[in-house]
């Protein structure tokens, strides 16, 4: 078994084995549970980011849902691309464009994403995302329908087909707002 079949997990630091023939469920937090995706063009810079991986076949992308201070996603690595790699890519450029964005225009936000850090000067994303694998179709669907229901519990809509950012839409309707999305076989 390789190194990225592995991730140090939780503070008792257990192991937590990964298999690209998985999907897995990712919980990104912004620093302190900021609200810094509270407006939609931070939420497009992850849309974006996503929609780039998919086209470049670095990932499959079966749900998501993008909260103003955390965000969801149920997806799983194509081929022979890393998880670690690209879940590192993928954290560190958006977390770039947040940062561009909300330096030329909301300094007040972005003071309160500072760091006394060696390499960066403000974070966005907490370190050590959560990342679970996903390993039956049970716990894959219990997954999926906690993702879409994070806007309802969190009282920013009645249905989670009403939630923009979202894959609820495209797996109780069929509609692919996002060109990203993929059905999962299971």
């Amino acid at each position: 078994m390789n190194q990225d079949s592995f991730a140090n997990f939780g503070s008792m630091n257990e192991a937590m084995v990964f298999s690209k023939e998985h999907a897995e469920f990712l919980t990104v937090t912004c620093l302190e549970w900021k609200h810094v995706l509270a407006e939609d063009r931070f939420k497009d810079i992850i849309i974006d980011s996503l929609t780039y991986l998919t086209k470049s076949q670095r990932v499959y992308v079966y749900g998501f849902v993008i909260m103003s201070n955390h965000f969801h996603l149920l997806w799983q690595m194509i081929g022979d691309h890393k998880r670690s790699n690209v879940q590192r890519d993928f954290l560190k450029y958006t977390g770039q464009q947040i940062l561009k964005l909300l330096q030329r225009d909301q300094a007040a936000i972005l003071k309160d994403l500072q760091v006394n850090a060696k390499d960066r000067k403000h974070q966005v994303w907490e370190r050590n995302s959560l990342g679970v694998p996903l390993w039956t179709p049970e716990v894959f669907w219990q997954k999926l329908d906690y993702v879409h229901n994070n806007p309802v519990k969190a009282g920013l809509c009645k249905s989670p087909e009403d939630y923009k950012y979202s894959s609820a839409r495209y797996d109780e309707k069929n509609e692919k707002d996002w060109v990203f999305l993929t059905h999962h076989e299971g």
